[in-house]
């Protein structure tokens, strides 16, 4: 069974920075050609927020968190991240990671791009 496991998220004061982590095993590490975050705010459909591509890690993110947020990957911890400096509250919500199989996925921006969805992990930024 394929598993995302999500952590980092935590409670922090606007300006602040958090790293979400999303780990996988090494079997779907190796068996996904991308990955994905996404964010759901209370009462709001959820959105993308970034992507990176494992094929000459091509990254891609909303506007809304360019020059803030850095998604990367470590292939020997099979894990991905999700750097998030200078927060804000208007980013609050919980964040999912996402990861895709199909090589020929055009577009990382929508969520049925992706087959494998972790738990969640709750980002909280107070202002």
């Amino acid at each position: 069974q394929v598993q995302l496991v999500e952590s980092g998220g935590g409670l922090v004061q606007a300006g602040g920075s958090l790293r979400l982590s999303c780990a996988a095993s090494a079997r779907t590490f190796s068996s996904i050609y991308f990955m994905g975050w996404f964010r759901q705010a209370p009462g709001k459909e959820r959105e993308f927020v970034a992507a990176i591509r494992w094929s000459g890690l091509s990254t891609y993110s909303r506007d809304s968190v360019k020059g803030r947020f850095t998604i990367s990957r470590d292939n020997a911890k099979n894990t991905g991240y999700l750097q998030m400096n200078n927060l804000k509250p208007e980013d609050t919500a919980v964040y999912y990671c996402a990861a895709g199989r199909n090589y020929a996925s055009a577009n990382l921006q929508t969520s049925a791009a992706y087959d494998y969805w972790g738990q969640g992990t709750q980002v909280t930024v107070s202002s």
